[in-house]
């Protein structure tokens, strides 16, 4: 049997090799804990690469979900908060109605007609942060109600042409599959409760009007407005009937906002568990290989400094 030798070169090589290895080594666990990341390169991820970037991508879609959601739920917060007083208006008007014919005096009534009316048209008129018009439906770039006064309302054909908004209401998806419709539209919320107004400014126009002049109610006045409480009443259930509708809106939202913030803690656990590193861990295999790689260098040192005469007897001198 015989036993080949080694040639210098080689063995310098196969030493080389391995310094790299552990170089590489030493350079990716420092890497991994500066930056807390499994890699800062797809190839580093091996085989779950493909599984990375399909939970990443559906993070990112659920965040934008959630983000789309939740200014929907501040949008059906706000028309909940309205529409509540639009409801409160409404109640006022019928006790306006009802009060002047309890106390057989009209002499208010122009007055408490003109200043409901202004408050019904600033709520319907509101914008947004944006400038938008939030009950304008598809059209949110027009006032929806477009009559200043009563008696520009009253000179109206019908109380439909007093409202410019559109006919499609705002919707705001909250999944793949799934679409909520948030917008209320002007027209829908106000019509019942214009209607009312516009009947009593336009009695109150015509020969048998003029309340404020009327400290005691003819029987014209008075049989007119008792005719309109009940009138007033469904105004004020047709709000009511609005707002309802918005806060069942409002709850899908929400429950909605809170199975996407599910999903998306989810989603990020799944991209944590992949991307990011034990830190620990990462601590003691960056010192394992750093003791590697310095033993490497050290046993690349020593076999470039062995030499035959190494192993040369040292030659004695005689005297």
């Amino acid at each position: 049997m015989t036993i080949d030798r080694i040639s210098t070169a080689g063995q310098a090589q196969f030493m080389l090799s391995l310094v790299n290895q552990a170089g590489n080594a030493y350079n990716t666990s420092q890497q991994q804990v500066a930056s807390g990341k499994v890699s800062t390169e797809y190839s580093g991820f091996g085989s779950q690469t493909s599984l990375l970037e399909a939970t990443r991508t559906a993070a990112t879609k659920s965040a934008a979900y959630q983000a789309n959601t939740n200014l929907a739920v501040n949008q059906a917060d706000l028309q909940d908060t309205q529409l509540s007083s639009l409801s409160d208006i409404a109640n006022q008007l019928r006790s306006t109605l009802t009060n002047a014919v309890a106390n057989n005096d009209g002499s208010t009534m122009s007055s408490d007609i003109q200043g409901i009316f202004d408050q019904v048209k600033q709520i319907l008129n509101s914008q947004d942060a944006n400038g938008n018009y939030i009950y304008g439906g598809d059209k949110d770039n027009t006032p929806p109600v477009n009559v200043s006064t009563l008696a520009q309302l009253v000179a109206l054909p019908s109380v439909a042409s007093a409202f410019s908004n559109g006919t499609l209401k705002k919707s705001v998806a909250v999944s793949d599959s799934q679409t909520v419709q948030v917008g209320v539209l002007a027209s829908d919320a106000g019509t019942a409760l214009l209607q009312t107004l516009k009947d009593v400014a336009t009695f109150d126009a015509g020969p048998n009007g003029n309340f404020a002049a009327s400290t005691t109610l003819t029987k014209a006045q008075s049989d007119f407005l008792t005719s309109e409480i009940p009138v007033s009443v469904n105004a004020a259930s047709s709000v009511n009937s609005v707002a309802a509708s918005n806060g069942v809106v409002f709850n899908q939202l929400k429950d909605a906002a809170t199975q996407q913030q599910s999903l998306n803690t989810l989603y990020q656990g799944f991209v944590s568990n992949i991307e990011n590193v034990d830190l620990p861990t990462a601590l003691a295999q960056e010192s394992q290989n750093q003791v590697a790689l310095q033993a490497a260098l050290q046993v690349t040192s020593r076999l470039g400094q062995l030499s035959l005469l190494n192993y040369l007897p040292t030659p004695t001198t005689t005297g």
